[in-house]
Formats: C-alpha cells, structure tokens, sequence
C-alpha cells in the first residue's frame, strides 16, 4: 500500500477514537449542530477505517501463512493461503481507495429537477412529458416523493417547461449526470407520412440549496411580482394573485411559481428554487476551471452538451458521454434508469482514480 494511503489511515483510525469519545460524551448533545457535524464525520469514517482494519487482519494472515510455510506437510495449504490473501488485499486497497476519493457535498441532497422543451415544438413538449414520467418513476420505485413547482403546459399534452423537487437521500448523487440535452428521435403523434423526427429537450439537476450557509438572498436584489395565476386549478387559484415571479438582479435569473394556491407557498418555493439556480450557477463556474485543466468524459453538466439519444424505431438508447447504448426503450421510459445512473457514476469514480493516482 502507498505510504501516503497508509499514514492517512492511520490518521483517521485515530480519530475515529477520539469521536467515539466525543460522541459518549453526556454533554455532547448540548450544541446540535455540532452534534450533527460529528455524527456525519463519523458516519464518514467507519466503512473506511473498517477497511483498513480488515486489511490489516489479511496482512497478518498473510504472515501467519508466510510462518507456516516452514512446515512441509503445511506447505501446500500456507501457499493457497498466501495467494487467497494477496487477492484479498488487491481487492480491499482498490475499495479503500474509492472510499478516499473526495466526497461530493451535494451528493446526499434533494434536487430540483428542471426539463424544457426545445427543437421540435409539440413533438418536443411530449417528449418533455415522456422524460418527467421517467424521472418520477424513477423516484417512486426508491421510495423518493416528487413535488410540482412550476408547469407549463403544451396544448397537445406534455411540458413547454416544468419544474419539479425530488425528495430522497441521494438523489443528487443518482441524478446529477442527467444534465444537458436528451436528443428524441421518433415518429411524432402529428406526423402523417411516418417519417422520423428529431427533437430535443434540455435537463437540469440541481440539488437543494442550504440557503442559511450557502446561498444569501438579499432582499435589495430581488424584484418580487404577483400576478393571477392562470390555467388549472379551479375558480381560487384564478381569482387572487397568488402567483409569484422573483427576479434576482445582479445575475437575471427570474423564477415563476403559480402551482400553490396561496402567494405564501408560492414564494416560499420559487425562493427555494432562486437559491438552488444560484448555487448552481456557482457550482459549474468551479467546474468550468477543472474543466480547464483536465476533459471530463462523462461532461460538464452544461446545459447545451448533448448527451444522450433515445431512438424509438430502433428502440436504443445511447448515452454519448460513455458510449453506452441499451436496447431497453421500454423499461428505461417506465424509470429504469438504474443501469445508465450506475454507469456515469462508475465512468466518474473511475476519472477521480486516474486524477487522483497522477497527483
């Protein structure tokens, strides 16, 4: 094992001690915050320090068997031993490694989900529909819980545009590849010769702002309207202003909320999503500068990056960014998506590896 890998273990062994002490402490819940703070560096550290301590144990079985060795009549049995333990070691370094890798903050958060139509027109604003039924399967088969914000909605059915909050731990950490452009190609409801169509839609997956610590909206910079919502939602919701459009000066994002029935709810959610579009913006500026200095295959989550075609004549589905195509249309449009989450999520562990072993 590198030395490096080895006294940073050492290090976090000694202080997953010192927060067993912290946290037996009887005075450790006065302050709650800090109560949570150490019970997720703690959460943090055990699987790795507990690998490092099987790892441990396999270095020593290893020189048992080495000791054993000696002894002709044990010979045979110590070297299957020695061979068995090195595999084990192999395999326990490289997962010891995955779990040093740098954790991702958001990883654990909710997320706003954001699909509009683009290219295409109505064919498009389906296609929006088709996508958001995937991601809201996708939630309820882990037990997440989705929330409308905003819709739009197409005269033929579908999404123009819809804005949506997923629930769930980990939800960012699953989703957060599904930024950019999906790319359709089908024949449209609309078309009458049967040809195949193109169109697009564009997805944003942004996780939930703190907005006490990491996002502060100072009331100076916003410009808050309200106005009649308009649409669904029977004879209240288009009697009163309740709807609410907020405008954050210094950047232009403007976010609309008209789905509550009151203007309380709304500005509370289309404040929650101004947080989240600012952390956001600021998030892939950062990204933007390691982009810089190293390509990442599977891609910066830009907006206009296209990332993955789904063909229904051929019933294929190819994500660009890894080259993967599946040829399971059906099952990944009812929220099987597992599969292409897995693969991202992999190709991306495998970059922070490479980066990680040439610094």
């Amino acid at each position: 094992m590198n030395r490096n890998i080895a006294d940073r273990l050492t290090r976090l062994s000694v202080r997953l001690e010192e927060l067993n002490h912290l946290l037996s402490s009887e005075s450790v819940t006065t302050n709650l915050d800090n109560y949570r703070k150490l019970t997720r560096e703690h959460s943090e550290i055990v699987p790795i320090v507990e690998l490092y301590r099987a790892y441990q144990l396999s270095e020593r079985d290893i020189q048992t068997a080495r000791e054993m060795h000696a002894d002709l009549e044990m010979r045979s049995f110590a070297e299957a031993e020695i061979q068995a333990g090195k595999e084990k070691l192999v395999k326990l370094e490289s997962e010891i490694q995955k779990q040093l890798l740098p954790k991702d903050p958001n990883d654990e958060r909710n997320i706003f989900l954001e699909i509009r139509a683009g290219t295409g027109g109505d064919e498009s604003a389906l296609f929006a529909g088709n996508l958001f039924r995937m991601y809201s399967r996708f939630a309820e088969r882990r037990g997440w819980q989705v929330e409308i914000i905003s819709q739009s909605l197409s005269e033929i059915g579908g999404y123009k545009e819809i804005i949506a909050k997923i629930i769930g731990q980990g939800a960012y950490s699953r989703l957060k590849f599904e930024s950019g452009g999906h790319r359709v190609q089908r024949v449209p409801v609309t078309e009458t010769q049967g040809r195949v169509h193109t169109s697009t839609c564009t997805v944003a997956v942004m996780p939930e702002a703190d907005e006490v610590s990491e996002v502060v909206l100072n009331p100076s910079e916003l410009r808050i309207d309200t106005y009649r919502a308009s649409g669904a939602g029977g004879q209240h919701i288009n009697k009163t202003d309740s709807a609410v459009r907020i405008t954050h000066l210094p950047t232009g994002i403007v976010v609309e909320c008209q789905d509550g029935r009151s203007q309380h709810k709304n500005k509370a959610q289309a404040l929650s999503v101004l947080a989240a579009r600012i952390h956001d913006k600021q998030m892939r500026a950062q990204h933007a500068e390691q982009a810089a200095t190293r390509k990442s295959l599977v891609g910066t989550g830009e907006r206009s990056e296209r990332i993955r075609t789904y063909n229904f004549p051929q019933g294929r589905v190819t994500d660009h960014r890894i080259n993967l195509t599946l040829y399971k249309m059906d099952q990944i449009m009812d929220g099987d998506i597992d599969e292409l989450c897995s693969a991202l999520m992999a190709e991306h562990q495998a970059e922070l590896l490479a980066a990680s072993v040439q610094e």
